[in-house]
């Protein structure tokens, strides 16, 4: 599995122009899944998430986590993040996950963040989302497992 987490001042997903999912302070939390990942790893990922130390301190030291802070997440699932683009110019996906095995792993993931007590909006699995973001920092991981 693969994370991409950007720590922002407030984001939103739509799908066909609904907004599915909003939050102020947080992070928006990309997810791809690849194919042979497990729930441990979906679980493994979802607490580190929660627990790495990105948001500032009253020192303005990089020293708190989502937990911490009771930061809201914007979780979206992304399978591109799968990508190889070592050959050619067209990326392969064929590391990514089949959707019904993507989509159990999102959704222990999803459910782990949910089960630490913290506010958990998200996009909708398989769809064309359009996701606002408004960088805070602008601070991106890249978490794997």
């Amino acid at each position: 599995m693969r994370v991409v987490l950007q720590r922002v001042r407030k984001a939103g997903v739509s799908v066909a122009g609904d907004v599915c999912g909003r939050i102020g302070a947080g992070l928006v939390v990309f997810v791809g899944v690849a194919g042979g990942d497990t729930d441990e790893s979906a679980r493994w990922l979802a607490a580190k998430c929660a627990g790495l130390r990105i948001f500032e301190d009253d020192a303005g030291k990089m020293n708190r986590s989502a937990l911490d802070v009771k930061a809201e997440l914007l979780v979206v699932s992304q399978f591109t993040l799968l990508a190889d683009s070592a050959k050619g110019r067209r990326p392969s996906f064929a590391r990514a996950a089949p959707p019904e095995e993507a989509e159990r792993r999102y959704r222990v993931f999803v459910d782990e963040l949910k089960g630490m007590g913290l506010t958990v909006e998200e996009g909708i699995f398989q769809e064309n989302m359009l996701v606002e973001i408004h960088n805070d920092g602008p601070v991106t991981i890249i978490v794997e497992k």
